[in-house]
Parts: structure tokens; sequence; C-alpha cells
């Protein structure tokens, strides 16, 4: 038997995330087994959705988060790694300056990824193996500056697409009814609620609510019961969602909105429940970067 460790960064509009997963060989098909989880809330988006570029302050964060990560990938021996940067990156007008500074002080080189680089990520997370042949799925990733939306069918990707729809850029005011009637109108495009149709759920957000739910071994939730969940958590103050409900000061925030975007989608697509399967980019990430290294 072989353990093989590899490492993803996910850079996203809210957070931080570096994934360490160890990859079991046995001579059969390999396990990929999550080993740990760091996540830093760096917020990215607060300066890319509302001032356009990203200010010293935030950038002086992400270098050293980077540094600080590249110095744990060592101590941890991983075999490689991947960096992706998604929404806040590929829209601030300094990014490719910000880049080229983590390149230098952190020796970390960042891929700042489009929408359909992101549903390709998603696509490695061996997702279709948790589907059914005769059914139909929207795997929806919500961030906090974009939502991609993926559609599955008969264990195949038929299509997918990016929006410009994320709790960050709600929280500051930057998503318009224009956003969400291009977003209902691909999704009626797709006929989805002419087929029985189940929402994959997808990102911090949706999996904080899950915990809230109380729910133990069923990891799923019937419409009703992330509206209900979202009417519980709406009626405290960000303030209130930190002290009383325990939720962390980067999250007690954006999950509100979250939550109104995975109830939209479902019901614009006829979705009768949400499927949890607690995956991500980074998950999709080291799928790619194992058959990539094996590759070689």
């Amino acid at each position: 038997m072989k353990v093989l460790k590899f490492a993803a960064i996910d850079i996203g509009s809210n957070a931080v995330r570096l994934l360490f997963t160890n990859v079991i060989e046995d001579g059969k098909r390999p396990t990929f087994k999550k080993s740990s989880l760091v996540r830093i809330p760096v917020r990215l988006g607060e300066d890319a959705f509302t001032l356009g570029k990203i200010t010293d302050r935030r950038i002086d964060k992400l270098v050293k988060t980077m540094t600080a990560f590249k110095h744990l990938m060592e101590v941890q021996e991983v075999v490689a790694y991947r960096a992706c940067a998604t929404s806040a990156m590929r829209e601030a007008s300094n990014s490719a300056e910000i880049v080229e500074r983590v390149k230098r002080e952190s020796g970390i080189a960042i891929e700042v990824i489009d929408g359909k680089q992101e549903a390709e990520i998603i696509y490695s997370n061996q997702i279709v193996e948790m589907l059914n042949d005769d059914k139909t799925y929207i795997y929806v990733d919500v961030g906090g500056g974009s939502t991609e939306l993926t559609v599955f069918a008969k264990r195949q990707m038929e299509t997918s697409r990016s929006f410009n729809i994320g709790t960050l850029r709600m929280l500051n005011k930057k998503v318009t009814k224009g956003h969400f009637d291009e977003l209902k109108a691909w999704i009626k495009e797709q006929n989805l609620d002419t087929r029985e149709t189940s929402v994959i759920g997808s990102g911090g957000n949706i999996n904080k609510i899950l915990k809230v739910s109380g729910k133990k071994d069923l990891q799923q939730l019937e419409f009703d019961e992330l509206k209900e969940i979202h009417r519980f958590v709406s009626y405290y103050s960000v303030d209130e969602r930190i002290k009383t409900l325990g939720m962390n000061p980067d999250r007690a925030d954006v999950i509100v909105p979250a939550a109104e975007i995975f109830l939209k989608v479902m019901k614009w697509s006829g979705s009768k429940k949400v499927i949890i399967p607690t995956i991500g980019v980074s998950d999709g990430i080291v799928h790619q970067i194992y058959h990539e290294y094996k590759g070689r």
C-alpha cells in the first residue's frame, strides 16, 4: 500500500482554504481521504466587488497566508499542489500584480481560473458516482463572488454556467434583479422542472446550514426544511448569530444570502431537495492534480 499526500489551495472571494488529502493506493482504485483543512477569512471580494481592485491591507494578508501555507505544505511533505483563485481575483484590476508578488514572496504560483475551469474542477470531483442514471441533477456551488451551476443527466455533464451572483456581492448590494432574472431564465431553458431534478449543494454555507438543521445521518434537506432554516437564521442579527448560534463572524453574515440563492435555484428548477455531500472546489483540485501526477 502507498499513501500520497496532495494539497489544494482555493482562493475564494470570502476565504482562502488549504486542503490536505491523502490518496491511498493499494492496487485497486485509489481512495481519497481528507486529512485536514485550514481556512483563513481574507475576504478579497469585499475590495474587488466594491473598489474594482484589492487593497494593500488585504494583499498583505493574502501574501502572509500563502507564505504560511507554503511552510505547512513543506512540513506535510506534499508530492504536488495547485493554487486556484476565483471570482474576486478574476475581477480585481490588480490581480496580475498580486499573482506576481505572491509568487515572489511565498513561492506559490496562483492560477486565476474562469467559470468554465471551475465547472471542470467540480466535474473532477468524481461527482458522477453519487448520481442515479434516471435522474437529473443541478450542481450548485455558491461562493462569495459567483455561483456555478452544472447540470448532470444520465451521469453526464450536460451544460454549465457561471453567474456573478455571490454572497459578498449581495451583502454589498452588487446583485440586481436583472442578475437573478438572467439566472432564472437560464434555469428555465434547461427544462429542469419537467424532469425529476435534485440540487447538489456545494460551499461552506450549505454545509453550515446542514449543521444548523441538526441532521446527522441524511446529508440532504427538503425545500421546506431549507426554507425554515433560512427563516430561523434570518430572525437573528449578525451579532446574535455569532453569540447565540456560535457562528464564525465571516460565516454569520453570508449564510442568509447563500440560503436565498439555493432556495431560488430549487424553486426555479422544481427541485424538492438539496443533497449536501460536503465536497467543493478544493476536493476537485486534488482529483485533478492526482491524475496529472500519475500521468507524469
